[in-house]
């Protein structure tokens, strides 16, 4: 059953993806010139040397170039989305769709222990398919993101990681059968960036600031976030920074056109503080009895890292530290994060 449910979640996702790159006439793709984009992600605390907490996560997304009128590359099915969501209409604005699949692990620090680590996080996988829908302005973007998934054994992170770490030689984890039970899960995400200051440093040197507001409702998770990314480079790319698997600010829907596949290098420093309502991977199921713990009401992340973009090829690496999320947590966090985009 469980191998049918992800089955069932891999062909819709690539089965929509097609519908979607057929659904624009090929007349006007040609007289827009833009590129669609692929973008792999993945996030892993191999990066520091650890192997607990939210321990990997891997997305696949694709999304399409920014256009309106004559130049939109939208599917026919996305349109009465941008004419009723907040923020994202108008006629002043370019418009953007996303779809992606991904899947996320969390586990306890103490991986031998086969009984529940009762002053540890539960085990837990997450697997979802999302769509986005974007909107941006010249100093402006918004995002909407609906994802739908599953919580449990349903969501195959127990045979994910059992894979991973027999192809290294690690040792499998011991109480997979603690991890949460499947249930349905459903997120509406909302967030919102600016490019607020920008300013040129010398030839072709630049430095900008770009704030973000968000929130996130739904059965997986419930938060308001802040935060701004701070950026300076060679030849900055007109797009709204960098982001790693965080629901809401998909960023490679962003490519443009071809005036904007050009080479650019620059690093970047951001930081995001979350109000958090509910976390089920820390509160535990919410229709079953299932292992929780206490979690912390603030939490604050701290990114930096790199982007290397050249044509249609984008490298992004970043080093996140994030602060304590539970109660009995030891210490703070910190992982990797890894992503590879292809417009085309």
């Amino acid at each position: 059953m469980m191998n049918k449910y992800v089955l069932f979640v891999w062909l819709l996702f690539f089965s929509t993806v097609s519908t979607s790159i057929a659904a624009p006439s090929l007349e006007k793709r040609e007289r827009s010139n833009h590129f669609d984009t692929f973008t792999v992600y993945w996030e892993n605390d191999l990066f520091a040397g650890t192997d607990r907490d939210y321990t990997n996560g891997v997305k696949f997304s694709w999304s399409t170039p920014y256009g309106e009128g004559e130049a939109t590359s939208l599917p026919n099915w996305s349109l009465p989305f941008f004419e009723n969501l907040p923020f994202v209409g108008g006629a002043d604005s370019l418009h953007a769709v996303s779809l992606s699949l991904g899947q996320d692990i969390f586990t306890p620090e103490d991986t031998d222990s086969v009984a529940v680590v009762e002053d540890d996080r539960p085990y837990a996988g997450y697997t979802y398919l999302a769509v986005g829908f974007h909107s941006r302005k010249e100093r402006r973007k918004d995002n909407w993101e609906l994802r739908i998934g599953v919580v449990g054994p349903a969501s195959l992170a127990q045979k994910t990681q059992n894979i991973v770490h027999d192809l290294i030689g690690a040792e499998r984890g011991k109480g997979w059968d603690n991890q949460l039970e499947n249930e349905l899960a459903i997120d509406l995400i909302c967030e919102s960036q600016w490019r607020w200051w920008s300013k040129p440093v010398g030839k072709n040197f630049g430095f900008d600031l770009i704030p973000h507001l968000g929130g996130r409702v739904g059965t997986v998770n419930v938060y308001l976030n802040a935060g701004a990314e701070a950026r300076f480079g060679w030849n900055l790319p007109n797009d709204f920074g960098s982001c790693p698997i965080r629901g809401g600010c998909e960023t490679n829907s962003a490519f443009g056109d071809s005036a904007g596949r050009s080479s650019s290098v620059h690093f970047f420093l951001s930081a995001d503080g979350k109000v958090v309502a509910h976390d089920i991977f820390l509160d535990g199921n919410l229709y079953h009895n299932s292992h929780s713990v206490d979690k912390e009401p603030l939490v604050g992340e701290l990114m930096g890292g790199f982007v290397w973009q050249h044509g249609g090829t984008k490298l992004t690496y970043s080093y996140i530290y994030r602060t304590r999320q539970f109660d009995t947590q030891d210490d703070n966090q910190t992982y990797g994060s890894l992503s590879l985009a292809w417009s085309f």
